[in-house]
């Protein structure tokens, strides 16, 4: 066992914060404890209530009224057994339809999100982020990514000339210059 003065001041604090966030954890399970109690106590408080209503002012059978005090009883204990389940079902079922995400027009998923595959489950992001990106048939039938943009460009070169021998000692300076406008095209894809 480690003396508590061979402990450095950072371990010390440490512990001391476990055992403070462990105190608040008891503290709250015996105050949910409490409160189930609590609803029990309501719940057999009101079906012997009933059943004596049942037995004395409504003249019922006794063997008729404990049959009801004790389906009272027992249908008490079995809500009060369901609740955790019941909440839990619900707080997932909640937390899934808050988290549905739309990605029909593609997005980024930058962090390790698990999603239903066939057979089984994926995971995506967990090493970074990842793209989704929604696919397109193309003219030949192969399904691909579409492209944004892009398309042709169009370039339109006018040569004004008093006659052809000018133009064709320019031809050269008129090559060239499509070299630069094609080099600078495929840059900026």
């Amino acid at each position: 066992m480690t003396d508590l003065d061979d402990l450095g001041l950072p371990e010390g604090e440490r512990m001391a914060a476990a055992f403070t966030q462990e105190m608040g954890r008891l503290a709250s399970g015996l105050a949910a404890a409490s409160r189930e109690a609590a609803s029990l106590e309501r719940g057999f408080a009101g079906g012997l209530s009933r059943a004596m209503d049942g037995l004395v002012l409504d003249g019922g059978r006794l063997s008729d009224v404990l049959a009801g005090l004790g389906r009272s009883l027992l249908d008490t204990v079995y809500r009060a057994a369901m609740k955790p389940v019941t909440d839990q079902l619900g707080g997932l079922l909640a937390q899934g339809v808050s988290s549905i995400v739309p990605f029909a027009k593609g997005g980024v998923v930058s962090q390790a999100t698990a999603f239903p595959l066939r057979g089984g489950l994926g995971v995506m992001g967990e090493a970074g982020p990842e793209a989704i990106m929604p696919l397109a048939r193309g003219p030949d039938g192969k399904l691909g990514v579409r492209g944004a943009g892009g398309g042709g460009a169009q370039v339109t070169i006018n040569v004004s000339t008093p006659d052809a021998a000018s133009f064709s000692r320019s031809q050269s300076q008129i090559a060239a210059e499509m070299q630069r406008l094609l080099a600078r095209g495929a840059r900026n894809r």
